[in-house]
């Protein structure tokens, strides 16, 4: 039965990354309000990112790493797509972000208490269980650094939101798999694995009437020492 999950789990995530793959070329310049959003979100942050190590889970082609890469001292980018990684590289020719394919459901190929602020973008809603990430994030910060993510909102997936594309490969209109977590999940993942909730956002487009359903959650939180 468990090698049965494990099979169905690498399938469901091999399939992942090949979507992402067939969307690299379009990624950039599709009509996508819940990226734009996000990158504003991240602006909003508050995060202390001056001459410190930063750690950008999930970077896709670059879209905000350059923002992150100008105000840190170092970086490191991880994505699982390899077509997506190689846009990335071409839009942040920086000697000092270095990008690693990975895929972040596995153990980290990142040193212990390395990093100061890990920023995970949109990347949550396609892992199955949270618990290896948040413990990840928690052995590869130093204590007190931060953790911000970024996701769409459960709510927005209650009412059928879910990343997909145009596929210019078969001409479908394809949406990437992806699992609902509760907001009470991701805070009680992270509460476990040693995180201090510092804020939580919940977002809305400029235009949204303000009973509108939110776009995205937003979490900063701080790895507390125990």
């Amino acid at each position: 039965m468990l090698l049965l999950q494990r099979m169905t789990e690498a399938s469901e995530q091999s399939e992942i990354a090949a979507a992402y793959d067939d969307w690299a070329a379009t990624y950039d310049t599709d009509l996508n309000r819940t990226r734009d959003l996000a990158a504003e979100v991240l602006k909003q942050a508050g995060l202390e990112l001056k001459d410190r190590k930063v750690i950008e889970v999930g970077c896709g082609t670059g879209r905000n790493t350059p923002w992150l890469a100008e105000r840190a001292a170092e970086m490191i980018a991880i994505d699982f797509s390899k077509q997506m990684l190689a846009l990335a590289r071409q839009r942040v020719p920086d000697h000092r972000v270095r990008f690693v394919q990975h895929d972040v459901r596995r153990v980290w190929p990142l040193e212990n208490a390395s990093a100061d602020i890990i920023v995970a973008m949109l990347i949550l809603e396609h892992v199955k269980h949270l618990e290896l990430f948040f413990a990840e994030a928690a052995r590869v910060l130093r204590n007190g650094g931060n953790l911000f993510i970024c996701e769409l909102h459960p709510m927005r997936q209650y009412a059928g939101g879910q990343a997909q594309f145009s596929n210019q490969r078969t001409g479908e209109r394809e949406r990437v798999t992806a699992f609902l977590h509760d907001v009470s999940e991701y805070v009680n993942t992270a509460i476990d694995a040693r995180f201090e909730v510092e804020r939580v956002g919940e977002w809305r487009d400029s235009d949204a009437e303000a009973n509108s359903t939110p776009r995205l959650l937003s979490l900063r939180l701080r790895l507390g020492g125990k």
